[in-house]
């Protein structure tokens, strides 16, 4: 055989598609799991600083007349912007990660399988029976951007009061 000579395509065995294909679904799973895990830890930090805001940010003096301590809150409110903006750019990255990820296993369903499990389940998603009380299926990612730039919001709010009053 010469250089100059085509090499020919050769195809993967169905059994070497499949396996492939179930790493690929393992492997977004885990995205999943981690993206998951990610929001447990910032959400828990972020209920820490709301507690510790309760707890630490009042001076000491007349029990009658408590006075916030400016510069706790202020530390505080950054601090709580600077962790949801992390979180929500982290979301982000696991959100455009496991959309590429499926992008592949949909591929490999279309052009190596007979069977289209996640795109076939993501039509039926997209049918929402349940009309009636929201316009089509809410996925994770649409609830989980919000709530980080809730936070920011409420720590923006607070620094505009330390700032203001």
């Amino acid at each position: 055989m010469t250089s100059d000579s085509p090499v020919p395509e050769t195809r993967p065995e169905p059994a070497f598609r499949f396996e492939t294909y179930k790493l690929a679904v393992e492997m977004a799973d885990r995205v999943s799991a981690r993206r998951s895990s990610a929001n447990s830890f910032f959400f828990s930090l972020q209920a820490g600083i709301a507690v510790a805001l309760g707890a630490f940010a009042m001076n000491t003096g007349p029990v009658d007349e408590p006075e916030p301590d400016r510069f706790v809150l202020t530390l505080a409110a950054l601090a709580g912007i600077v962790i949801a903006l992390s979180w929500w750019l982290l979301l982000r990255s696991y959100r455009d990660l496991n959309a590429a990820k499926f992008a592949v296993i949909n591929k490999l369903e279309r052009d190596h399988l007979d069977l289209r499990l996640f795109n076939d389940e993501w039509d039926e998603l997209k049918k929402d029976p349940v009309k009636r009380w929201r316009p089509r299926y809410a996925e994770q990612g649409a609830v989980e951007r919000v709530v980080p730039l809730l936070f920011v919001a409420i720590y923006g709010v607070l620094a505009v009061y330390v700032v203001c009053s």
